[in-house]
């Protein structure tokens, strides 16, 4: 592993390398948000692939979101990234709130994710 820069690039090493120590086997929802939208996959590291993916900028969701950036819009991209996670098999995942702090978007698609069926 290189080393990291700064303070955020650590954080995020950090908390990925404690999820390789503690995933089982298990997939990871892994959380990306940027200033305008979110976004969110279920990542296979033992294949090196992506289950299931959503995010706020999709053209379905655009139409029913005010905003692309918002704990609303983090809400349906969760359910959304829960449902096609359940259609592809995947019910148990770790969670990857990449360097993030659990507040906010980040919680709210969480908790979304978790209502959709989603095991972390």
């Amino acid at each position: 592993m290189r080393m990291a820069r700064n303070t955020d690039e650590r954080r995020r090493a950090r908390v990925r390398r404690t999820l390789k120590k503690n995933n089982n086997g298990r997939p990871r929802l892994s959380v990306f948000r940027s200033g305008k939208h979110s976004y969110a996959q279920v990542i296979d590291d033992v294949d090196g692939r992506t289950l299931a993916a959503a995010s706020s900028i999709e053209s379905d969701m655009r139409g029913k979101l005010k905003s692309g950036s918002n704990q609303n819009a983090a809400g349906e991209v969760g359910k959304l990234v829960a449902d096609r996670a359940k259609k592809n098999g995947v019910t148990d995942v770790v969670f990857d709130r990449g360097g993030y702090l659990y507040h906010g978007r980040v919680k709210a698609l969480a908790e979304a994710a978790r209502e959709g069926g989603l095991k972390f």
